[in-house]
């Protein structure tokens, strides 16, 4: 596993955030893990994050840092199956609301903190915008940057190269 993502693997006390699955989310960092160094697909589709960082598109507390875990991620080469779910995983991140259980807690803002920390990572978003998973990084765009007309850009910029194929 990189540096990058093993670092930022290492800045959270995983066993205090909460997690969906009902526990604390120490077990995460070893879900991205296996994620990351799965060879096929089946074995990714093994170590799934649905269900521990988001459910039905309600966002548990560990959502947050595995927003800059994915940036991280992001930095390095990737199978093309990790590459694709972790650039679904992100907007589904950056696209969700807070589970009920977390407002509960007083965690009423999980998804602007979720879009906070991906825009960190804008430039990562924008190669995938041009590069990699096209459509869902400027998915991801849309909801991240406040720069319309650079949106608007980036989506033509695409669908150019689409047509170029």
């Amino acid at each position: 596993m990189a540096k990058p993502v093993r670092a930022e693997l290492d800045r959270y006390a995983w066993g205090r955030l909460r997690c969906g699955c009902g526990e604390g989310a120490e077990h995460v960092p070893d879900l991205f893990r296996r994620v990351l160094e799965a060879e096929t697909y089946a074995e990714m589709a093994d170590a799934d994050l649905d269900g521990h960082l988001i459910d039905r598109g309600g966002l548990f507390e560990a959502a947050v840092p595995a927003v800059g875990v994915i940036l991280a991620a992001l930095t390095e080469p990737l199978s093309d199956h990790a590459r694709a779910y972790l650039v679904t995983l992100l907007w589904h991140l950056v696209a969700g609301d807070p589970h009920p259980s977390e407002e509960a807690y007083g965690r009423a803002h999980l998804d602007g903190e979720c879009r906070m920390r991906a825009r960190e990572g804008l430039a990562l978003i924008l190669r995938e915008a041009v590069s990699g998973e096209r459509e869902t990084a400027i998915d991801i765009l849309e909801l991240i940057d406040v720069d319309g007309e650079r949106v608007e850009h980036y989506r033509r910029f695409a669908a150019k190269r689409r047509a170029a194929r």
